[in-house]
């Protein structure tokens, strides 16, 4: 699952160019039972089955005697929701650790002794935190200078000034009727700036009005 997807498109590009490393660890490596089992039944009876301590903190310590780490985040429903100026921050560290949950959820002593930063991306429940943290590790790794052709790209995207993106298009200037904005064929850079950031500002309005409070 985690796999592929971390050795495709930008984050492999990042990582063929010595920009990131991204290392998968699997937590069964680390158990000390013969059945190399992560998971238990949780105390009080509820259902569901409840990733242990053990193998995490194993995992943990094991990768902290390597190097340092500036965050150990660990993918969570009741995490702070992923934003871009959060994506921002992030990709400005050296080291990050991303436990992925998973079952029921994780043994709360590895939130609570272990874990220094938890992210949601989103209100929703998945099977697990390997899709977070593959949306995370995309978010964080195109930012890196180099990570991107064009590095001015990454810095216009929705989000980055708490606006959504203005409109976009390419050739042909008219397709079946359908005609591109005069404005964008004129090159009137000014003009088209201004045009740009009033887009931007009536799709936020209209779509996202939370963005601009």
């Amino acid at each position: 699952m985690l796999e592929s997807p971390l050795n495709c498109s930008i984050l492999k590009r990042a990582q063929d160019k010595g920009l990131a490393e991204i290392v998968v660890h699997n937590l069964r490596d680390y158990t000390i039972n013969k059945h190399r089992k992560v998971d238990d039944y949780p105390f009080g009876g509820e259902a569901g089955m409840v990733m242990t301590v053990q193998p995490v903190d194993a995992c943990i310590s094991h990768l902290k005697s390597q190097r340092e780490y500036d965050e150990v985040i660990f993918t969570s429903p009741d995490g702070e929701t992923l934003t871009q100026p959060m994506a921002n921050s992030l990709s400005m560290l050296d080291s990050i650790i991303i436990l992925c949950g998973h079952y029921k959820g994780v043994d709360y002593r590895i939130r609570e002794h272990l874990v220094t930063k938890e992210i949601s991306i989103g209100d929703y429940v998945l099977t697990g935190g390997e899709l977070p943290a593959v949306v995370i590790a995309d978010s964080i790794v195109r930012l890196i200078p180099g990570a991107i052709g064009d590095e001015q790209s990454a810095l216009s995207d929705s989000f980055q000034d708490n606006l959504l993106a203005p409109p976009v298009y390419t050739r042909p200037a008219e397709y079946n009727g359908w005609k591109v904005p005069d404005i964008l064929l004129s090159g009137h850079e000014a003009k088209i700036a201004e045009w740009r950031h009033e887009q931007a500002l009536e799709r936020t309005r209209r779509l996202r009005p939370d963005l601009l409070v």
